[in-house]
């Protein structure tokens, strides 16, 4: 595989990153502990943060796999510093779903680092890239729910508990949306380079609007709810409560 020689600044993690791991760091603490005296702000505070966490993670996967399968450029537009604000659409990588979370406690699939493909060769390497940014979310809901499916939790309060399986709630529905073989979502950009010529210049025109249509389906009550019984059987798999994830949700949604 081809690599590149970047500058140690391009590497650097971002100060705007540490302060984001801080922040969760800090506010899970108070959540472990009991510390804080309203557990609903230190839940929402722990969540949010942690699901920036595995955001920006997400796409450094995308990248770090870009990198050493060719795409010399990356090191320089920033991608390996975690920093979210480098992300081409900071407001469709980050903010948005952040809003969507808080909306409604679904893991909307960012993405928004732009890899220049036509320096990658094979089509082995470009399916990787795209798989890369999913596969961090299934290692992230691994190591929330593992604390449950290893009994490692007995003693912990409840609002930390609760709060645990609420953010591995986010990142199943995040990995199984991503994974969807839909334009415009990683699943369509692993299998994309599979497919035809004629294929994809027939599919290129929908790609934009990919994401819209899955999360206009979603709001369909029964696609909702099909969705959900997905989500909450892959938890129970896991060892996660249903009730527990639920919990979580209506702590961190404080305005409730």
């Amino acid at each position: 595989m081809t690599t590149a020689t970047t500058r140690h600044s391009d590497r650097r993690i971002s100060p705007v990153f540490l302060g984001i791991v801080a922040v969760t760091a800090v506010t899970g603490w108070a959540t472990w502990t009991g510390f804080a005296e309203e557990p609903g702000i230190a839940v929402f505070l722990f969540v949010t943060g942690a699901w920036i966490v595995s955001l920006c993670l997400h796409e450094y996967a995308h990248a770090r796999t870009a990198l050493h399968s060719g795409d010399i450029t990356i090191g320089a537009k920033g991608y390996l510093t975690l920093n979210p604000l480098k992300y081409t659409h900071a407001l469709l990588s980050i903010v948005l779903p952040v809003i969507f979370v808080i909306m409604g406690g679904i893991g909307l699939p960012g993405g928004a680092v732009f890899i220049e493909r036509d320096r990658i060769r094979g089509r082995w390497r470009h399916s990787l890239i795209s798989a890369a940014g999913p596969l961090t979310n299934v290692l992230f809901a691994l190591a929330c729910t593992a604390p449950f499916w290893l009994d490692a939790l007995d003693g912990v309060p409840l609002a930390f508990r609760s709060a645990l399986a609420f953010l591995a709630l986010l990142q199943v529905s995040a990995a199984i949306l991503n994974f969807l073989p839909v334009p415009g979502l990683d699943g369509y950009g692993v299998i994309e380079p599979w497919l035809s010529y004629n294929i994809k210049r027939q599919v290129e025109p929908f790609a934009p609007f990919g994401l819209l249509f899955v999360f206009a389906l979603l709001w369909v009550p029964q696609v909702n709810a099909v969705f959900f019984d997905i989500v909450d059987a892959v938890l129970n798999r896991l060892g996660v409560p249903q009730e527990l994830a639920s919990i979580g949700r209506s702590l961190y949604r404080l305005w409730n």
